[in-house]
């Protein structure tokens, strides 16, 4: 099962991933996840990196990308994988097709900008793994602590009003080209578009990917 997840910036793209992946046993490729072990690893890349996600502008397709490779190339990706994050824009879609790895199912979460500027007012974050909780929607069992280590929560920089309008724009501005090409690609045997109600609660989002996943695997 190979799954690529679309949404907007604080669209629970990173929360609905966790749950698929653990479903169907698949490796979840988060894009954020493996630039911050670049960011940690490479020197070169921080003042980059840094200053690229501050701005809301994204990353350099061709920088993600060779990331990218190299980590679906791992053995636990054999048998499946999640992108989360990936693609953002045509370009990095061609880039999939141009290497021949065929994605099944693409599930966008559509989501209102109201409820967006909602949802990250109160996100926070534990770094290390990439586990999402909200102060409303999804609180952690001891307010800014993770469930799972008991570690201290961050808040994201970019979690921002100003920062979102920047990001939003930019996700606006790609979306349409990209649901244009996978609902194209999708009138082909291999590939299913599925559009989900992403303004819905946690459990509500996860219960109707199930059953399309389920319906269609």
């Amino acid at each position: 099962m190979r799954i690529i997840m679309l949404g907007p910036p604080g669209s629970g793209k990173g929360t609905q991933s966790n749950f698929i992946t653990k479903k169907y046993n698949i490796t979840k490729i988060s894009i954020g996840d493996i630039l911050r072990n670049a960011f940690k690893k490479n020197k070169n890349f921080q003042n980059y990196i840094t200053k690229q996600i501050n701005q809301g502008k994204l990353v350099a397709d061709n920088i993600v990308y060779d990331l990218l490779k190299k980590r679906i190339l791992k053995k636990d990706c054999k048998n499946g994988f999640l992108l989360d994050g990936f693609p953002r824009n045509l370009k990095q879609a061609y880039m999939l097709t141009k290497e021949k790895i065929h994605i099944e199912y693409v599930i966008e979460l559509l989501v209102s900008t109201y409820v967006l500027k909602d949802r990250i007012k109160n996100r926070m974050i534990h770094v290390p793994s990439g586990r999402i909780y909200h102060t409303v929607y999804n609180p952690p069992k001891k307010l800014g602590f993770d469930d799972i280590t008991g570690e201290i929560l961050s808040i994201r920089k970019d979690d921002t009003n100003k920062i979102l309008q920047l990001r939003l724009k930019e996700y606006k501005s790609n979306i349409q080209l990209l649901t244009k090409y996978y609902l194209k690609q999708s009138k082909k045997k291999y590939l299913k578009y599925f559009k989900i109600n992403g303004n819905n609660n946690i459990q509500r989002i996860n219960h109707e990917i199930n059953i399309v996943l389920k319906k269609n695997n």
